[in-house]
């Protein structure tokens, strides 16, 4: 059956990773990251390769296959490139503008609970949303006041790649519930999204975090006003 998953695809994933493994770079990662999930130690760039190797070897007869072996993929991971792996094979063309994958992405988010899980579904995110406008938009203003800190930190950070294609009325909306959040990784997101945006609109991002200035913290503001020379650390411009 399509939806079952590619054995042979994860097999090929495992044995690679194994294969690579580094116990002194495991050792170094799983204290940087503090997790008890234990690491192989295998860099990410060599994660994606091999992933990309394994999905050419073995390409998915179906997006419901590729599905159904992230999941798996991700749900039996021993260490943290396996969960790796699993969301580098959600880059594929098959599922790219998919809807039917935001119930993985959110199983990764919630039972991933840590940024680097949230943040590696976050380009997926952002190309459903181009695709999807409007269902998106509603699903990630939903997100932006959920009880879980990383659904609302990948909302937060859901436009990253969008460039020029940010809906900024989209942007405002999942920021602004979040303002008062004393959460480290919310705070930070915040920042980051509205850092990205002003590399393409500084004018628009500098406003806002004037127009915020009382609510936004001063770790969301430092990182958003970072790249806008005008922008003095009062919000003066001077």
């Amino acid at each position: 059956m399509d939806s079952a998953p590619d054995q042979d695809l994860i097999a090929s994933v495992r044995a690679a990773l194994r294969a690579m493994a580094d116990p002194v770079r495991a050792a170094g990662a799983q204290a940087y990251m503090k997790s008890l999930l234990p690491s192989l130690g295998v860099r990410v760039p060599d994660v994606r390769r091999i992933t990309a190797d394994a999905a050419r070897t073995y390409p998915p007869a179906s997006a419901a296959q590729l599905r159904a072996t992230v999941l798996d993929l991700w749900r039996a991971a021993m260490f943290r490139e396996e969960k790796y792996a699993a969301i580098d094979l959600t880059a594929h063309r098959l599922v790219t503008a998919d809807l039917d994958m935001l119930p993985v992405y959110e199983e990764i988010i919630r039972t991933g609970a840590w940024w680097d899980f949230a943040d590696g579904v976050s380009g997926r995110i952002c190309s459903l949303l181009l695709a999807h406008p409007e269902e998106m938009a509603t699903l990630l203003r939903q997100w932006s006041r959920d009880p879980d800190l990383w659904i609302r930190r990948a909302a937060i950070t859901s436009q990253l790649r969008a460039g020029t294609a940010t809906d900024t009325e989209l942007l405002a909306a999942v920021i602004e519930p979040n303002l008062a959040d004393p959460e480290f990784f919310i705070r930070k997101a915040i920042g980051w999204a509205l850092r990205e945006y002003a590399k393409r609109a500084p004018d628009w991002v500098e406003a806002f975090a004037a127009r915020h200035r009382d609510a936004m913290s001063p770790l969301s503001r430092r990182e958003a006003l970072r790249r806008i020379s005008s922008a003095a650390p009062d919000g003066s411009g001077r």
